[in-house]
């Protein structure tokens, strides 16, 4: 029978069982003492926490698949797969910045940088795009084609750079220019000239296409090419014709009437040509154009001035013997000077100006002739009052000027006047001068064969100086009444 230590918590009872002493030998006297007893073993609960860390893991993976790019997106030739669209846009805007250009055919080779270029590519909307159609928790979206984008070049801030790097490449181009010729009081054009440059377009194709393979470097022909100024001459050409166009038309207008023309020596001097964005444009200055606004009131304000109509004795319109014309009066003219500017800026020269009107009034005066074969002279009646007279020769005894109501009916400046004498002979007169028809081959005219007036000389026309012949000419429209009384 094996004996078994019994003691506190050891789980062995001491009843029915011998004392024995266990203790080593030469340890006699030193006391003998229990062990203490194991403690019971606790339960183990690492299943529950290896499965609380395996939650949070889970969460925090699905939660960055909310955010992130899908892994495997290329876009611009850069890996953005698992960068948030903020990483992604400052990935895509270093590598465009940091790609670098090697120009060759240039004697010794240059390099610039995409920032020195003024390389410029939309990686905001890049990213965006990205992440909305390639988020991370559409597995269906890994692994995507890679997405291609357009770099651009600012060619202002390319041309210098590759001018610094490539200066034996560049000759000015000098565009073509409009100028006003004072001698021939218009507009003409200058010549344009080609230069020679680095075309930035092509340039910026290139970088394009280098980006979305991936590189972060090419080269690039910098040898010189052809380069055409912005203002051409076809440009030059179609600016003179606008100008000058515009000269033929620029004033101030009261209706349709040019009632202020600007001369063209004024009007250039108000205007200036200039190259703006590779476009030729027109600015007005609106202080020389006051000048001419201070004085316009002394060239458009007016009296009403009445019309006279010529009229018969039945009141029938023979020839309107004076226009009239409205009175006027400019309205304010502040600002004009400055509106004006902006019209011809856009190529309206014709600007309209704000009168109050006054009408004019219209006179009848009823005229008619009178010869008079007694006392040989014409009178010029108005109204029924004689208003002018002159000595004339009517018609022989054998020729007589016929007496009665007649109407005028033809005007001739100047002819050679042919009849019968009361023999029978015939005659020819040259150059007569003002001749009025009356009554068939009856008329008033100029004549220069005689001065003998105020006595019968003719045969049957009413001869008068020339100076009378003129007036009475002048007088007479057609379908005035003459009367032939003795």
């Amino acid at each position: 029978m094996t004996d078994v230590i019994s003691g506190p918590d050891t789980g062995a009872s001491s009843e029915g069982s011998e004392s024995v002493d266990t203790r080593p030998p030469g340890d006699i006297d030193r006391p003998m003492e229990w062990a203490p007893a194991e403690p019971a073993p606790k339960k183990r609960r690492l299943g529950l926490w290896i499965g609380l860390g395996g939650g949070a893991a889970l969460i925090a993976a699905v939660g960055a698949s909310l955010v992130l790019i899908a892994p495997g997106t290329t876009v611009a030739g850069v890996a953005v797969g698992g960068m948030t669209p903020g990483m992604a846009m400052d990935a895509i805007i270093n590598r465009v910045a940091t790609t670098d250009v090697t120009l060759t055919d240039i004697g010794q080779e240059s390099q610039v940088s995409g920032a020195d270029l003024g390389a410029n590519i939309d990686a905001k909307l890049l990213a965006e795009q990205a992440f909305a159609e390639r988020p991370m928790w559409n597995l269906g979206a890994w692994l995507g084609a890679p997405v291609a984008a357009t770099v651009t070049l600012d060619a202002e801030t390319a041309t210098s750079a590759l001018r610094a790097a490539a200066p034996e490449s560049f000759i000015d181009a000098t565009d073509a220019a409009v100028v006003f010729d004072d001698g021939a009081a218009e507009y003409v054009a200058t010549p344009a000239a080609s230069g020679t440059g680095i075309s930035v377009d092509d340039l910026a194709a290139a970088f394009t296409d280098a980006v979305n393979e991936g590189a972060t470097t090419l080269t690039f022909s910098g040898a010189p090419t052809p380069v055409q100024p912005p203002i051409t001459d076809e440009k030059a050409a179609a600016g003179v014709e606008k100008l000058n166009g515009m000269l033929g038309t620029i004033g101030f207008y009261v209706g349709d009437e040019r009632t202020v023309p600007v001369k063209p020596k004024v009007a250039a001097s108000w205007l200036s040509v200039e190259a703006v964005d590779g476009e030729l444009q027109i600015t007005a200055d609106s202080t020389q154009i006051q000048t001419v606004v201070d004085t316009l009131a002394e060239s458009v304000n007016r009296e009403p001035e009445p019309a006279k109509n010529i009229v018969d004795s039945d009141g029938n319109v023979l020839r309107t013997e004076t226009e009239g014309a409205t009175g006027r009066e400019l309205a304010d003219t502040a600002g004009m000077a400055s509106e004006f500017a902006t019209a011809l800026e856009k190529g309206d020269a014709a600007y309209p100006l704000t009168v109050t009107e006054t009408p004019f009034e219209t006179t009848d005066v009823t005229r008619s002739l009178t010869v008079d074969i007694s006392d040989q002279r014409t009178y010029l009646i108005e109204n029924g009052k004689v208003v002018k007279s002159w000595l004339v020769s009517t018609g022989l005894p054998g020729t007589p000027t016929d007496l009665g109501h007649f109407r005028v009916r033809a005007h001739v400046p100047i002819q050679d006047m042919r009849g019968t004498n009361a023999d029978g002979s015939t005659y020819v007169t040259k150059d007569v001068p003002w001749v009025l028809y009356f009554n068939g081959d009856e008329a008033f005219h100029g004549t220069w064969w005689h001065s003998n007036f105020g006595n019968r000389m003719s045969h049957g026309c009413v001869n008068m100086t020339f100076d009378a012949a003129k007036q009475v000419y002048d007088a007479s429209p057609l379908g005035l009444e003459v009367w032939v009384r003795e």
